[in-house]
């Protein structure tokens, strides 16, 4: 049995990943959904990490999986405990000394602030679902380096999302290639996969 610890995005809880931490326990898994201190002004990406490692505790046989601006975090968490590996899901890769606010222009993306953007192929009923996970956004943990000299020694592998508008495919292929230079799983779905295809993921995850 394996325990994954779920990491969310930006301006959100962790309820999002409930379809999936459900999907994973009807598997004979562990699931941990982590909310982040994402609206408190003094928590940077340390304390962001803090929270993971907590909810971790003395869990092993862990599987970090990390959605959008949880990437950032992710790496942090298994630097520092022992974990069989890091799976990102059309996540943010930080480069060594980069701060997260200015990963966009780094690594040329554009973004759009449409909702759909997000909940493309979503149900208007996961949609409201969805909703419900919404929470404020700090600024501060967008604004110091990430404090990592290299990516951590553990196994990494990567979902691209191939309807996914917020982090396009093709751009994203590019991205894992560069900064990973491993060669990512795809499957269908938009930005909000652990709610529209949540069965599909977690047999993906495993």
């Amino acid at each position: 049995m394996s325990t994954f610890v779920l990491i969310p995005g930006a301006g959100c809880d962790a309820g999002y990943w409930g379809p999936v931490a459900d999907e994973l326990r009807g598997l004979g898994h562990d699931a941990v959904p982590v909310s982040l201190p994402s609206e408190d002004d003094s928590a940077g990406l340390a304390e962001y990490a803090d929270a993971v490692v907590e909810a971790i505790g003395a869990r092993r046989d862990v599987v970090v999986v990390a959605h959008s601006f949880g990437g950032f975090t992710a790496p942090l968490v298994c630097d520092r405990v022992p974990v069989e590996r890091m799976v990102l899901v059309s996540a943010m890769i930080p480069a060594p000394g980069e701060a997260p606010g200015d990963w966009w222009a780094n690594t040329g993306h554009a973004t759009s602030g449409d909702d759909d953007v997000f909940y493309n192929q979503l149900t208007p009923e996961q949609r409201a679902e969805a909703e419900k996970y919404e929470r404020g956004q700090s600024g501060t943990p967008m604004e110091s380096p990430w404090p990592l000299a290299s990516w951590p020694e553990v196994p990494t592998r990567f979902i691209v999302l191939r309807d996914d508008r917020f982090f396009p495919a093709d751009f994203m292929r590019g991205l894992v290639a560069s900064r990973l230079g491993i060669v990512p799983v795809e499957m269908d779905g938009g930005h909000m996969v652990m709610m529209s295809r949540p069965a599909e993921l977690a047999r993906l995850l495993l």
